[in-house]
């Protein structure tokens, strides 16, 4: 067993962090925390806006600070934003708050599935397929790195996803006593 005082899911855009990451929350009775959804709280304007506005560079700040804010908390599942394990701070606060599952799709299954998604600002390009080959090139092996857990979403739907890690999960992890 590995205790840690959160469940936090990390993987590239398409991966399925959000949709199974709520079903994991309401399984193991904890908090879910979108990142992205956070920082669009902390900072008052869409990602596509925070994008427009302050860059990638400045988007990467506040998230940041929100990874830090929210990975201070315990009893929650946290979904990451796909590039949040660029910065080596946060995947030094990621590991050592919470028990990671990484959720590996292929880019053929993001390029199905992100296919009508016209609000990622790194995918607002004709080359999409290019962008995702490159990213999971940079980010992949960062991911790997991170893990504790990893499970390839391509061949599963949500709820057999979900089936998949409650059982992965329950021989894996175990959670943080939070009178620590």
């Amino acid at each position: 067993m590995n205790p840690a005082p959160n469940l936090i899911l990390i993987g590239p855009m398409g991966a399925g962090k959000t949709c199974i990451g709520r079903r994991l929350a309401e399984r193991f009775t904890l908090d879910f925390v979108d990142a992205d959804q956070a920082i669009v709280d902390a900072a008052g304007a869409s990602i596509p806006t925070i994008f427009e506005h302050s860059g990638e560079a400045g988007f990467r700040q506040h998230e940041r600070q929100v990874l830090q804010a929210v990975l201070d908390g315990r009893n929650q599942l946290v979904s990451t934003g796909g590039g949040a394990v660029l910065d080596a701070g946060n995947r030094a606060t990621i590991a050592r708050r919470g028990f990671v599952v990484y959720l590996r799709v292929s880019v053929a299954a993001q390029l199905e599935r992100l296919a009508r998604d016209r609000t990622r600002p790194l995918l607002q390009r004709p080359d999409r397929e290019q962008v995702l080959h490159e990213m999971a090139a940079l980010r992949d092996p960062l991911y790997r790195e991170l893990a504790d857990l990893t499970l390839d979403t391509d061949l599963y739907t949500p709820a057999d996803a979900t089936a998949q890690l409650v059982l992965r999960l329950a021989a894996q992890w175990q959670r943080q006593d939070t009178s620590a």
